[in-house]
């Protein structure tokens, strides 16, 4: 390990980010946190914001980085990931640096935190020296991505130290100390509120160049495609975006911002002792913390209702925070046991297994909310982030609409409120039909990239996995491409055939071969790959003379897994090849991209 002591200086460190959610830029502002509490001087920014050539004069950097679609960078590391990969770059060319790369992912992805394995080879092709061995943390860990953070930041400090003179330890090895808030909230005068002020003059707080333009798009409709017994409310949601500048082809998916419930904002401010209609504009403590985007001056209500996500599951360090912040003895306490590593099993039966909200944990502990200075939100919080919907429609078809299918998330645990989805129940409860609804919309590629000459396609999409190839095949109608065949799964043919009509007419034109799998629909349950099995040579004549295309979507549980393993029983029947030479086969249709994934969980 490379010596990362600076004398009597100042230790610096910088933490570069890059995710498609948010869940990087937080694990980075912890990192920071724990630096400032230190003694470090630290910045933390997203990776395409940083000046990449700037890199050979950092001594000491932590790269935090999730992977998008099929082992692809995130939008705010794209950047830098095309200069880092130049062939031309010297092999020594980053021999100074000493770096750390935490990779956040989730293992029910095939190509679980690929960007991290990726970056940290690299870094170590161009000469830069590994502190420690790469973090892969894991949403799919009983204990979710702190059971991996925590203990590898633990190793972090602990190599540094391991450099550093006994007193300067001993001045440095500390985390427990409580920072002044990353921002301030400076009131305007306080007899002025929005109601007061009329309509303020908001002006939002400068993008920075990893975001991605907005678009206003009005509702035209939103409306239950799934039958009222049904065990989920599925919505069909059509935007009008004529003359909104937005583009987007097939495969593509939409960025929607949700926003707070009502009832939620108000159950906050009512906590919290705060006037939910009270200006102010946020102003930083620390100048190396990038300023979220706000109206200036911003409400309360704005905050908390279109900024803060108060309805997400607290991490560990949100415990370990407000255990500091409290001046309640026996609410500290608790909390303190809450946030402690050894505490793990209690906070998960306490907070993840009930998913029980950051509003549902501080209405456990009323005194420290009460006494909660609200400078510390942005540090206890994190902002709601967009959410990601494939897009249902081609712009070849529907010019001035673009169209989402939604799956309304609800479900019960042992706490008395039901359990929902903070986006999906947020667009359920918009109704177009009695006022104006107008949404900001942003577009991002999709993982999908459909072929543009005459290539057939092999499309499975079970569920709302199908959203997809709704587009495709609109888009592949109108270029009057007939080879395309669709398998999809639902549990029955009455309740959720998702597009049923989009896709009888399709067959009727020529343009469509499905098959379907309704799992319930009778005694024996019917998948996707057991239709894929079935119609085995349908698959491989394609595959094998025309070269087709093959493309998953869907859930990333089970279900890709289930397909790819009947893909390769397929192409070792149909082709007469060994286990390993149909694995080989599938992994080259991977390599080549015939064969894409789009998955979630």
């Amino acid at each position: 390990m490379k010596d990362v002591s600076e004398g009597a200086k100042p230790r610096k460190l910088l933490v570069l980010y890059g995710s498609q959610t948010g869940t990087a830029q937080d694990a980075a502002q912890r990192i920071w946190r724990e630096a400032k509490a230190r003694g470090f001087t630290c910045r933390v920014t997203a990776l395409d914001d940083y000046p990449v050539a700037n890199l050979i004069h950092e001594p000491l950097v932590v790269f935090v980085c999730s992977t998008a679609g099929d082992g692809d960078p995130p939008d705010n590391m794209k950047i830098f990931w095309r200069f880092i990969f130049r062939k031309h770059l010297p092999a020594n060319s980053l021999a100074q640096i000493t770096y750390a790369v935490l990779g956040l992912g989730d293992s029910s992805y095939e190509k679980f935190n690929f960007v991290a394995k990726k970056l940290s080879k690299r870094l170590s092709q161009l000469g830069a020296c590994s502190l420690l061995l790469l973090g892969l943390a894991d949403e799919q860990h009983e204990f979710g991505s702190d059971a991996i953070i925590d203990p590898w930041l633990l190793q972090f400090w602990g190599r540094i130290m391991e450099n550093l003179p006994l007193d300067e330890q001993n001045r440095l090895n500390k985390n427990d100390t409580l920072l002044p808030a990353s921002y301030r909230l400076h009131y305007m005068d306080s007899g002025i509120t929005v109601k007061e002020s009329g309509n303020p003059e908001y002006e939002t707080s400068s993008k920075t160049q990893s975001q991605l333009p907005t678009f206003l798009a009005s509702m035209i409709s939103n409306e239950r495609v799934t039958v009222e017994d049904h065990f989920q409310d599925v919505r069909l949601i059509k935007f009008d975006i004529y003359n909104s500048g937005l583009q987007f082809r097939a495969g593509d998916v939409v960025l929607i911002q949700p926003s707070n419930l009502p009832s939620m904002v108000e159950e906050f401010c009512s906590l919290l002792k705060l006037h939910p209609n009270k200006l102010f504009i946020l102003e930083q403590n620390y100048e190396e913390l990038p300023l979220p985007a706000l109206p200036r001056p911003c409400s309360l209500h704005y905050l908390l209702e279109h900024v803060l996500d108060i309805s997400r599951v607290p991490r560990r360090s949100f415990f370990q925070l407000l255990s500091r912040i409290s001046c309640h003895t026996d609410e500290r306490e608790r909390l303190i046991e809450l946030s402690e590593p050894t505490g793990l099993d209690d906070l998960y039966s306490y907070c993840n297994r009930p998913r029980r909200t950051t509003l549902e944990v501080l209405q456990d502990f009323p005194h420290t909310a009460a006494g909660l200075s609200i400078d510390y939100l942005f540090d206890l919080i994190p902002v709601i982030q967009p959410r990601a919907f494939s897009i249902a429609s081609s712009p070849l078809v529907f010019p001035d609409e673009l169209h989402i299918l939604v799956a309304v998330v609800q479900y019960k645990t042992k706490l008395f409120r039901p359990r929902r989805g903070l986006c999906s129940s947020w667009l359920a409860s918009l109704d177009p039909t009695k006022d104006p609804i107008h949404i900001p919309l942003q577009i991002r590629p999709g993982s999908f990239s459909f072929p543009n000459g005459p290539t057939p396609i092999i499309m499975v999409g079970p569920g709302t996995g199908v959203v997809p190839f709704r587009a495709a095949l609109q888009e592949r109608q109108a270029q009057n491409k007939t080879e395309n065949v669709l398998f999809f799964g639902c549990r029955n043919c009455l309740a959720d055939f998702h597009f049923q009509h989009d896709w009888e007419e399709a067959v009727d034109r020529g343009f469509l071969k499905i098959f379907t799998a309704f799992s319930r629909d009778q005694e024996q349950k019917v998948y996707v790959q057991h239709k894929l099995l079935e119609n085995s040579k349908v698959i491989w004549e394609l595959l094998s003379k025309k070269e087709a295309c093959f493309y998953i979507a869907g859930n990333a549980q089970q279900m890709p897994n289930d397909v790819l393993n009947a893909l390769r029983r397929v192409v070792e029947k149909e082709g007469g090849l060994s286990k390993e030479e149909a694995r080989r086969m599938v992994s080259g249709l991977q390599d080549s991209k015939r064969l894409q994934q789009e998955t979630w969980s």
